[in-house]
């Protein structure tokens, strides 16, 4: 069938494999919402943004009750959040988040993936001169008027408002606020009508670290087998773009 279908087919299976990836992750932080505030979306915010982000990656609607089924079984083994920070390659620093029902063997995974590509496992705290959290919001703009929106934000902990293309290519308004404001910034946008693709506690790096094509894809080697396990459900890096 040629090439050109080859390419398609490849594209398609890497496409699934990403959303089978994102709804595993997903599916734990309903599980974690649930266990720590209850079924109800309307009193639990985590899960009202769990949910949400289900739908910005069209989780399917029966999988998302299957989690919430799922927390309410006390059989149902909690998840621990435990984030590990190192170095990778060339002084790149890496952070780890990661939801795990048995540590020892996130862990032992974590750091063997670290050792494997030449990276160094470090302690816990030892990158929080690197990375600040901050609370990040995505949206369609609609017919909003962002410079109106943004002045009406500003009491809600409004760092910095602005437009990029996402990865289908299309326009999303991305709203930063501070980490302790993530609870006041989305009620103020649901209570706007503004739907929300994305809504999610992030790490920014404060500072890069500069590496040539040949270190950058060695450290992509490590960053890549790190988000493969099924444990970690977020990676971040300081490595310059």
């Amino acid at each position: 069938m040629g090439r050109a279908f080859e390419f398609r087919k490849e594209r398609k299976f890497k496409r699934w494999a990403k959303m089978a990836v994102q709804f595993t992750r997903i599916g734990k932080d309903i599980v974690i919402a649930v266990k720590e505030g209850g079924p109800h979306p309307e009193t639990n915010s985590r899960l009202r943004t769990a949910i949400q982000n289900a739908k910005a990656v069209n989780m399917p609607k029966d999988r998302v009750e299957a989690a919430i089924k799922r927390a309410i079984d006390k059989d149902t083994a909690n998840y621990e959040e435990v984030n590990y920070e190192g170095y990778a390659p060339h002084g790149v620093a890496v952070l780890v988040e990661t939801a795990t029902d048995n540590t020892n063997r996130t862990v032992a995974n974590v750091r063997s993936y670290f050792n494997k590509y030449n990276g160094s496992l470090g302690k816990t705290g030892s990158l929080d001169f690197i990375f600040k959290r901050v609370s990040t919001f995505r949206f369609e703009p609609g017919e909003l008027d962002l410079e109106d929106l943004e002045l009406e934000l500003i009491d809600f902990g409004l760092d910095e408002i602005f437009v990029e293309a996402n990865e289908e290519g299309l326009d999303e308004v991305v709203i930063h606020a501070g980490f302790e404001d993530f609870g006041n910034m989305q009620k103020a946008l649901e209570d706007k009508g503004i739907e929300l693709k994305q809504a999610k506690l992030e790490r920014v790096a404060l500072s890069h670290t500069e590496v040539n094509e040949e270190q950058a894809a060695e450290v992509m080697k490590l960053i890549d087998k790190l988000e493969e396990d099924d444990d970690v459900q977020a990676v971040y890096h300081n490595m310059a773009e």
